[in-house]
């Protein structure tokens, strides 16, 4: 299951964590954060995520995801995109982090391209003429549990509804 990285402007990658632990009520494994701060030395926060990575990394690798590319949380994420089995991603935002948690035991270029669908399909302009969500996707046939098993949800990991479906949250 790859592990997963978050590096964003403080405290946006600590915020995003957070998010995932209440959605799947609890925190899955493997997902570290950095929270860069405006006066963070850039090479010592590079040096931490090196650390970071060689923690969280498992067997099909780790993913990367940062928040805005060209920014100094970027600028150091993309420094891992040299590591083995490591891939990046910029423009992370929750509906990417959880399409993300729930394909981690895809191999790393397929959980890469359920990401950014994630990500871009989570997108969408709301307003008076919106049609409502799709109903909840109660399949799970692609989607591979986030949490260990003897910690496992009752309700199943959902796919491409899964953040509509929690009108309770709003």
């Amino acid at each position: 299951m790859a592990g997963i990285l978050i590096i964003a402007h403080a405290p946006f990658a600590t915020a995003l964590r957070e998010c995932v632990a209440h959605i799947y009520g609890g925190l899955p494994a493997r997902i570290g954060v950095i929270d860069v701060s405006a006066d963070c030395d850039p090479a010592q926060v590079v040096a931490f995520a090196h650390a970071e990575i060689d923690r969280l990394k498992e067997e099909n690798g780790a993913l990367v995801l940062t928040d805005m590319f060209g920014a100094t949380p970027a600028n150091i994420a993309g420094r891992l995109a040299t590591v083995p089995d490591v891939r990046v991603l910029a423009g992370v935002n929750l509906p990417m982090l959880v399409r993300a948690v729930c394909y981690r035991a895809t191999p790393l270029d397929v959980l890469v391209d359920k990401a950014l669908a994630g990500a871009t399909k989570g997108i969408h302009a709301v307003g008076p003429a919106t049609p409502p969500p799709a109903a909840c996707v109660t399949s799970t046939a692609d989607c591979i549990p986030a949490l260990p098993p003897d910690k496992a949800l009752a309700e199943p990991c959902k796919t491409d509804a899964e953040t509509s479906c929690n009108r309770n949250d709003v």
